[in-house]
């Protein structure tokens, strides 16, 4: 079960929101569990370092927990659970990668970029457990770089951003201000331009460099959609993990807006299901199947390891066809995605 201590009142209720303990930055999560099918967790033992936001974020997070899951109950295993908080330091990060080394757990796999310098030192130490990282290419020769083209994936977000607003002004929202970010912010923008260069397009950022608590406050994605949507933007894309959720909260409350979701098929989440009528698409990245092949692989005996990429052309993003909103425009994004997997289009990974 979750364990979470020392919780204020305030801090509670903000977790409520960001459906994270996470979100207050003053505490880690812990949670055991044997996912296996039969219930005794005697196969693969994984360790699951989240990052900020952790399980129940809608997004990022949850989609690598869906692979662990899967993987759990395919493979009879069990499955450790910790979950970072805003405030870590690398000192932090380690600790949490060698703890779970130190149990016994293997594969174990680190979701989100901050965990890339930490991989690399635990991994030397550990050479005979094997490590996979999320968004972050390391150098350890025991680690599974989990890469995605975040970029192409938002490229069409953007094309289908431009061809669906009224007001032909839209919005970007980041969670962090840095370069793994910044990709989904370059294929937007250039997907949006590609489209219509006639489109505004507006960018903010939750937080900065080592802060990561914009990835973990949804009062701050309302409170920038609510300002871009007061600003002229009918359409509101966020890549910003459990921020994101109060982005489309405020776009659900202006009629006509429409939110883009992100990593997961967000129209499908039920804890959002009450603004689905709002979500467009959503740029999905599935971290779940490059988390599953790196415990899949581990568990038949050939772990994964170097830069895996996951692209458009291998599905590894893709945008959701959910509630159908994007029907209409479906031929046109086609197209796109054709001559980014042709090589006709190139997309940009920096703005």
């Amino acid at each position: 079960m979750r364990r979470v201590a020392k919780l204020s009142a305030a801090c509670i209720a903000t977790a409520a929101l960001a459906l994270s303990a996470t979100a207050c930055g003053s505490t880690s999560s812990e949670n055991d569990k044997a996912a296996g099918s039969s219930g005794d967790g005697k196969g693969v033992k994984i360790g699951l370092a989240f990052d900020v936001g952790g399980r129940g974020d809608h997004s990022f997070n949850d989609s690598a927990a869906r692979g662990t899951d899967k993987a759990a109950k395919e493979f009879d295993g069990s499955v450790k659970e910790l979950t970072a908080k805003s405030s870590d330091t690398e000192a932090d990060r380690e600790q949490r990668l060698s703890d779970l080394a130190d149990a016994g757990y293997n594969p174990i796999v680190a979701v989100g970029y901050a965990y890339a310098t930490s991989v690399d030192k635990v991994a030397a130490k550990y050479p005979k457990t094997s490590f996979g990282i999320v968004d972050s290419v390391v150098k350890a020769k025991n680690a599974d770089s989990i890469t995605f083209t975040e970029e192409q994936g938002s490229y069409l977000a953007g094309v289908a951003a431009a061809l669906k607003t009224k007001t032909k002004h839209v919005g970007f929202i980041g969670g962090v201000d840095v370069p793994l970010i910044k990709k989904f912010q370059a294929g937007y923008v250039q997907g949006v331009k590609d489209t219509n260069p006639k489109v505004k397009v507006d960018v903010q950022y939750l937080s900065h460099g080592s802060d990561t608590s914009g990835f973990a406050s949804p009062d701050k994605g309302k409170e920038a959609a609510q300002g871009m949507l007061d600003n002229g933007a009918d359409i509101v894309y966020s890549a910003a993990g459990s921020s994101g959720n109060g982005a489309i909260e405020a776009v659900n409350g202006k009629k006509g807006a429409w939110a883009i979701g992100v990593d997961s098929d967000q129209y499908n989440i039920p804890g959002l299901a009450k603004y689905k009528s709002s979500i467009l698409t959503s740029v999905v990245k599935n971290v779940d199947v490059g988390v599953y092949d790196f415990i899949k692989s581990v568990h038949d005996g050939k772990p994964l390891t170097g830069n895996n990429i996951y692209s458009l052309a291998k599905n590894g993003v893709s945008l959701a066809t959910s509630g159908g909103f994007i029907d209409d425009i479906q031929p046109k994004l086609d197209a796109a995605k054709k001559k980014i997997v042709d090589g006709s289009v190139k997309v940009k990974t920096t703005p």
